[in-house]
């Protein structure tokens, strides 16, 4: 396991979701239950823990005590790993939830780099060699030691995570482009006529003194108050030494409720899934198992519970703890959520079903 001393890992995670429509409402879009086992930002926490980060620092904004609340009662209950609160982690340090928080005296943070320049006491503390930021709606299992390992031994400014995609997808994300010594030469955030098939996976590792510099010299500015906008433009800008660290496996943006939909078809065909449910991270109802089904009596090529309670049909489809599906409904191409019952002789088919039995219907064909 790689030297992991002196890097600060933080967690980007002040999304709420507008884009998820239903799946969104009344919950931060780190909350959102993924894949069977657990939410969102499980994937980031679970590699953080299992790479070997004893913390990670949250940098929330919406709905940060429901996020937080939830955060504590899940992964700060052992002595190895949890997550610091920044601002509020004195007032979670104590016995139990506690009854009242600090009030805000800073203001909302504007973007990603904002969150890192306001909470910056609890970023950069004594000893932060190297800043490691993730983000808190990316699916995917990474141990971070050798993305850390090669930043040290190269001595870059930054390195970029990396994965190599079908060009038409380019656009939705951050291009990179590298010369042939493995600098960086472009980076473009969401590109109209992409010039690499390379996109930028949304997690780095930054010189802790760079960061700090950079974010000192942008803040007050006219900029976009974003990593991916500012901060790592004015570095190349600048001719900072920036390197690349290519992501081979799964990693996928969970940005639109249409991507959610996809990757949960993706996840239902077994076999073929590019993230078994076995390697996902089990926070949801951790006790109750989890497997995928080929074929049995009212289950076709679905991942189910072990509490499942199915008097119809269930094919092609991802469902949760506590589900129940009525006599001769029909449940197909769909995600249910924890606790929703599906009643008799419904037909759902290419929807998200929410824990209260709402249906979310998602667009056929969307890429956004």
């Amino acid at each position: 396991m790689a030297d992991l001393r002196g890097v600060r890992a933080v967690l980007l995670a002040g999304g709420e979701g507008r884009r998820m429509g239903p799946l969104g409402t009344a919950r931060p879009k780190p909350l959102v239950p993924y894949g069977g086992t657990c939410r969102l930002i499980d994937f980031s926490l679970a590699n953080a823990r299992a790479s070997g980060l004893p913390e990670v620092l949250l940098l929330s904004q919406y709905e940060e005590r429901l996020l937080m609340d939830d955060l504590r009662r899940v992964w700060n209950t052992g002595p190895d790993f949890r997550v610091h609160f920044g601002p509020y982690d004195a007032a979670y340090r104590g016995q139990g939830l506690p009854h009242r928080l600090p009030r805000r005296t800073w203001p909302l943070e504007r973007g990603t780099a904002d969150a890192l320049i306001r909470k910056a006491e609890h970023v950069f503390t004594e000893g932060t060699e190297d800043v490691l930021v993730l983000h808190a709606d990316h699916v995917y299992r990474y141990d971070y030691g050798p993305l850390v390992a090669e930043h040290r031994a190269s001595g870059a400014a930054l390195t970029v995570a990396y994965q190599r995609i079908e060009r038409r997808w380019v656009h939705l994300f951050g291009m990179v482009r590298f010369d042939g010594g493995g600098r960086l030469a472009e980076f473009t955030e969401k590109p109209e006529e992409p010039t690499s098939d390379l996109v930028f996976a949304a997690f780095c590792v930054f010189d802790a003194a760079v960061l700090r510099r950079y974010l000192t010299e942008l803040d007050g500015t006219g900029w976009q108050h974003d990593i991916s906008r500012d901060v790592i433009p004015a570095m190349l800008a600048a001719g900072e030494h920036i390197r690349g660290h290519e992501v081979r496996g799964h990693w996928e943006d969970i940005g639109t409720v249409e991507r959610y939909h996809r990757a949960h078809l993706a996840l239902a065909s077994g076999p073929r899934a590019p993230l078994p449910v076995a390697r996902m991270p089990r926070t949801v109802r951790p006790a109750v198992g989890r497997r995928w089904v080929a074929d049995a009596p009212g289950v076709r090529a679905s991942v189910i519970p072990s509490d499942l309670v199915n008097d119809g049909l269930v094919a092609d489809s991802v469902l949760f703890p506590g589900v129940r599906v009525g006599a001769g409904a029909r449940v197909r191409r769909s995600v249910v959520l924890p606790g929703a019952v599906i009643p008799p002789d419904a037909d759902i088919d290419g929807a998200v079903v929410l824990e209260d039995g709402r249906i979310q219907h998602v667009a056929e064909g969307a890429n956004a």
